[in-house]
Protein backbone atom coordinates (compact mmCIF):
# COMPACT_ATOMS: atom_id res chain seq x y z
CA UNK A 1 0.00 0.00 0.00
CA UNK A 2 1.57 3.17 -0.93
CA UNK A 3 1.21 6.21 1.47
CA UNK A 4 -1.45 8.58 1.18
CA UNK A 5 1.06 11.34 -0.03
CA UNK A 6 1.85 9.08 -2.97
CA UNK A 7 -1.68 9.48 -4.57
CA UNK A 8 -1.56 12.05 -6.85
CA UNK A 9 1.84 10.76 -8.16
CA UNK A 10 0.33 7.16 -8.58
CA UNK A 11 -2.65 8.76 -10.86
CA UNK A 12 -0.05 10.12 -13.12
CA UNK A 13 2.57 7.49 -13.29
CA UNK A 14 0.22 4.05 -12.11
CA UNK A 15 1.15 2.54 -8.74
CA UNK A 16 3.27 -0.18 -10.16
CA UNK A 17 5.79 2.55 -11.15
CA UNK A 18 5.74 4.41 -8.14
CA UNK A 19 6.83 0.93 -6.08
CA UNK A 20 9.33 0.76 -8.26
CA UNK A 21 10.17 3.93 -6.51
CA UNK A 22 9.59 3.44 -3.59
CA UNK A 23 12.40 0.50 -4.33
CA UNK A 24 14.76 2.46 -6.02
CA UNK A 25 18.13 4.77 -5.03
CA UNK A 26 18.77 7.82 -6.20
CA UNK A 27 21.76 9.69 -5.43
CA UNK A 28 22.53 13.47 -6.01
CA UNK A 29 25.73 15.01 -6.31
CA UNK A 30 25.84 18.92 -4.99
CA UNK A 31 23.48 20.07 -3.02
CA UNK A 32 23.08 23.56 -4.42
CA UNK A 33 20.46 25.47 -6.65
CA UNK A 34 20.47 22.88 -8.69
CA UNK A 35 20.89 19.67 -6.65
CA UNK A 36 18.61 20.84 -3.34
CA UNK A 37 15.42 20.79 -6.19
CA UNK A 38 16.11 18.00 -7.44
CA UNK A 39 16.98 16.03 -4.16
CA UNK A 40 13.59 17.23 -2.95
CA UNK A 41 11.58 16.50 -5.85
CA UNK A 42 12.84 13.52 -5.95
CA UNK A 43 12.00 12.71 -2.16
CA UNK A 44 8.39 13.56 -2.91
CA UNK A 45 8.04 11.11 -6.15
CA UNK A 46 8.60 8.15 -3.52
CA UNK A 47 12.29 7.44 -4.22
CA UNK A 48 12.68 5.04 -1.30
CA UNK A 49 16.45 6.41 -0.80
CA UNK A 50 18.76 9.16 -1.80
CA UNK A 51 22.33 9.74 -1.40
CA UNK A 52 22.88 12.97 -0.81
CA UNK A 53 27.03 14.70 -1.38
CA UNK A 54 27.98 18.00 -0.59
CA UNK A 55 30.76 19.48 1.32
CA UNK A 56 29.57 22.76 1.81
CA UNK A 57 27.85 24.20 4.31
CA UNK A 58 24.34 27.06 4.10
CA UNK A 59 25.42 30.24 3.84
CA UNK A 60 23.49 33.29 3.54
CA UNK A 61 24.70 33.85 -0.40
CA UNK A 62 22.41 31.07 -0.67
CA UNK A 63 19.10 31.75 0.45
CA UNK A 64 18.21 33.69 -2.95
CA UNK A 65 17.86 30.68 -4.88
CA UNK A 66 18.42 27.06 -2.36
CA UNK A 67 15.83 25.35 -1.00
CA UNK A 68 17.53 24.00 1.66
CA UNK A 69 18.46 27.08 2.48
CA UNK A 70 17.16 29.00 5.63
CA UNK A 71 17.51 31.81 8.15
CA UNK A 72 17.30 28.21 10.29
CA UNK A 73 19.84 26.62 8.55
CA UNK A 74 22.76 29.08 7.97
CA UNK A 75 25.72 27.24 9.04
CA UNK A 76 24.86 23.83 8.72
CA UNK A 77 26.55 21.24 6.32
CA UNK A 78 23.75 21.14 3.22
CA UNK A 79 23.78 17.45 4.02
CA UNK A 80 21.81 17.91 7.38
CA UNK A 81 20.01 21.06 6.26
CA UNK A 82 18.44 18.71 3.31
CA UNK A 83 17.90 15.25 6.19
CA UNK A 84 15.65 18.06 8.25
CA UNK A 85 13.69 19.54 4.99
CA UNK A 86 13.61 15.48 3.49
CA UNK A 87 12.44 14.02 6.74
CA UNK A 88 9.86 16.39 7.35
CA UNK A 89 8.10 15.71 4.12
CA UNK A 90 9.03 11.86 3.53
CA UNK A 91 9.99 10.21 6.65
CA UNK A 92 10.10 6.66 5.44
CA UNK A 93 12.58 7.56 2.83
CA UNK A 94 16.16 6.30 3.47
CA UNK A 95 18.40 8.74 3.76
CA UNK A 96 22.59 8.07 3.18
CA UNK A 97 24.47 11.77 4.40
CA UNK A 98 27.84 12.41 3.37
CA UNK A 99 29.02 16.24 4.03
CA UNK A 100 32.19 15.73 2.10
CA UNK A 101 33.50 16.82 -2.38
CA UNK A 102 33.39 14.42 -4.60
CA UNK A 103 37.34 14.50 -5.39
CA UNK A 104 38.85 12.82 -8.71
CA UNK A 105 41.80 11.85 -6.59
CA UNK A 106 39.90 9.72 -4.19
CA UNK A 107 37.39 8.54 -6.34
CA UNK A 108 38.99 4.97 -6.52
CA UNK A 109 38.97 4.57 -2.92
CA UNK A 110 36.27 5.09 -0.42
CA UNK A 111 34.35 7.87 -2.54
CA UNK A 112 33.55 4.99 -4.95
CA UNK A 113 31.48 3.19 -2.30
CA UNK A 114 29.00 6.59 -2.63
CA UNK A 115 27.63 4.59 -5.99
CA UNK A 116 27.06 1.26 -4.45
CA UNK A 117 22.98 0.26 -4.87
CA UNK A 118 22.24 3.26 -6.33
CA UNK A 119 20.10 2.76 -9.45
CA UNK A 120 20.53 6.74 -10.85
CA UNK A 121 22.85 9.40 -10.23
CA UNK A 122 22.53 13.36 -10.77
CA UNK A 123 25.17 15.56 -10.86
CA UNK A 124 24.55 18.57 -9.62
CA UNK A 125 28.49 19.32 -9.39
CA UNK A 126 29.98 22.33 -10.14
CA UNK A 127 33.78 21.66 -11.02
CA UNK A 128 34.57 20.24 -14.40
CA UNK A 129 37.51 17.66 -12.77
CA UNK A 130 34.79 16.31 -10.12
CA UNK A 131 31.78 15.70 -13.11
CA UNK A 132 34.62 13.70 -15.52
CA UNK A 133 35.26 12.14 -11.79
CA UNK A 134 31.62 11.31 -11.79
CA UNK A 135 30.72 10.34 -14.86
CA UNK A 136 33.97 7.58 -15.52
CA UNK A 137 32.84 6.11 -11.90
CA UNK A 138 29.42 5.77 -13.13
CA UNK A 139 30.07 4.81 -16.66
CA UNK A 140 32.54 2.07 -15.40
CA UNK A 141 29.40 0.40 -13.05
CA UNK A 142 27.28 1.22 -15.73
CA UNK A 143 24.92 3.38 -13.79
CA UNK A 144 22.89 6.06 -15.48
CA UNK A 145 24.07 9.56 -15.40
CA UNK A 146 22.10 12.89 -15.19
CA UNK A 147 24.86 15.80 -15.47
CA UNK A 148 23.54 19.97 -15.25
CA UNK A 149 25.50 22.19 -17.20
CA UNK A 150 25.65 25.86 -16.46
CA UNK A 151 22.96 27.83 -14.74
CA UNK A 152 24.45 30.51 -13.07
CA UNK A 153 24.09 34.02 -15.07
CA UNK A 154 20.78 33.11 -16.86
CA UNK A 155 17.21 34.25 -16.20
CA UNK A 156 15.33 32.30 -18.21
CA UNK A 157 14.07 28.84 -17.04
CA UNK A 158 11.89 28.63 -20.19
CA UNK A 159 15.22 28.43 -22.43
CA UNK A 160 16.35 24.73 -20.10
CA UNK A 161 16.06 21.67 -22.21
CA UNK A 162 17.50 18.05 -21.38
CA UNK A 163 19.06 16.73 -23.94
CA UNK A 164 23.07 15.40 -25.27
CA UNK A 165 25.87 17.21 -23.92
CA UNK A 166 27.18 16.88 -27.84
CA UNK A 167 24.54 18.83 -28.61
CA UNK A 168 24.57 22.33 -26.93
CA UNK A 169 25.61 25.69 -27.93
CA UNK A 170 25.93 28.60 -25.89
CA UNK A 171 27.34 27.26 -22.65
CA UNK A 172 31.38 27.66 -21.95
CA UNK A 173 30.86 24.70 -19.63
CA UNK A 174 29.33 22.18 -22.40
CA UNK A 175 32.10 23.33 -24.45
CA UNK A 176 34.85 21.89 -21.95
CA UNK A 177 32.72 19.08 -21.20
CA UNK A 178 32.56 17.86 -24.80
CA UNK A 179 36.27 18.35 -25.32
CA UNK A 180 37.48 16.31 -22.42
CA UNK A 181 34.38 13.75 -22.97
CA UNK A 182 36.03 13.12 -26.28
CA UNK A 183 39.26 12.52 -24.75
CA UNK A 184 38.02 9.71 -22.48
CA UNK A 185 36.43 8.05 -25.75
CA UNK A 186 32.75 9.09 -24.89
CA UNK A 187 30.00 10.34 -27.21
CA UNK A 188 27.01 10.58 -25.32
CA UNK A 189 26.05 12.19 -22.04
CA UNK A 190 22.59 12.85 -21.35
CA UNK A 191 22.41 16.72 -19.31
CA UNK A 192 19.69 20.20 -18.68
CA UNK A 193 21.74 22.72 -20.02
CA UNK A 194 20.61 26.19 -21.10
CA UNK A 195 19.81 27.33 -24.60
CA UNK A 196 20.37 30.91 -23.34
CA UNK A 197 23.33 33.10 -23.87
CA UNK A 198 25.08 33.54 -20.45
CA UNK A 199 25.17 37.28 -18.88
CA UNK A 200 28.35 38.81 -17.52
CA UNK A 201 27.82 39.22 -13.92
CA UNK A 202 28.12 42.57 -12.07
CA UNK A 203 30.98 41.64 -9.53
CA UNK A 204 30.37 45.04 -7.68
CA UNK A 205 26.84 44.08 -6.30
CA UNK A 206 29.42 41.93 -3.85
CA UNK A 207 30.65 41.95 -0.80
CA UNK A 208 34.43 41.22 -0.27
CA UNK A 209 33.35 37.96 1.96
CA UNK A 210 31.02 36.72 -1.14
CA UNK A 211 34.57 36.00 -3.67
CA UNK A 212 34.99 32.61 -3.97
CA UNK A 213 38.85 32.13 -4.02
CA UNK A 214 39.25 35.82 -4.85
CA UNK A 215 36.98 35.65 -7.95
CA UNK A 216 33.42 36.56 -8.72
CA UNK A 217 31.42 33.80 -8.81
CA UNK A 218 28.07 32.98 -10.89
CA UNK A 219 25.02 35.43 -10.86
CA UNK A 220 21.78 33.51 -10.38
CA UNK A 221 17.85 33.76 -9.30
CA UNK A 222 15.47 31.97 -7.77
CA UNK A 223 14.11 30.15 -11.07
CA UNK A 224 16.77 28.51 -13.07
CA UNK A 225 19.15 26.61 -10.60
CA UNK A 226 15.85 24.96 -9.55
CA UNK A 227 14.02 24.27 -12.52
CA UNK A 228 17.05 22.51 -13.93
CA UNK A 229 16.69 20.41 -10.63
CA UNK A 230 13.30 19.79 -11.25
CA UNK A 231 14.37 18.75 -15.28
CA UNK A 232 16.89 16.51 -13.28
CA UNK A 233 14.42 14.62 -11.00
CA UNK A 234 12.16 14.46 -13.49
CA UNK A 235 14.47 12.49 -16.23
CA UNK A 236 15.70 10.51 -12.86
CA UNK A 237 12.16 9.83 -12.15
CA UNK A 238 11.52 8.31 -15.59
CA UNK A 239 14.33 6.20 -16.17
CA UNK A 240 13.56 4.65 -12.86
CA UNK A 241 10.13 3.63 -13.68
CA UNK A 242 11.01 2.68 -17.38
CA UNK A 243 9.71 5.27 -19.20
CA UNK A 244 12.93 6.77 -20.23
CA UNK A 245 15.77 5.19 -21.80
CA UNK A 246 19.01 5.02 -19.45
Amino acid sequence: MLPRRLSRTAMLFGAEKVGRLTSACAAVFGLGGVGAAAAEALARSGVGKLVLVDGDRVEESNLNRQLFALRSTLGLFKTEAASRRIKDIAPECELSLHPVFYLPQSVESEQNDLLLGVDVVIDAIDTVTAKLALFEACRARGIPLLSCMGTGNRADPSQLRLGDVFETQNDPLCRVMRRELRKRGAQHLRCVYSKEPPRKPDGACLAPGDLKNGRTPPSSAAFVPPAAGLLLASAAVRILTGELEP
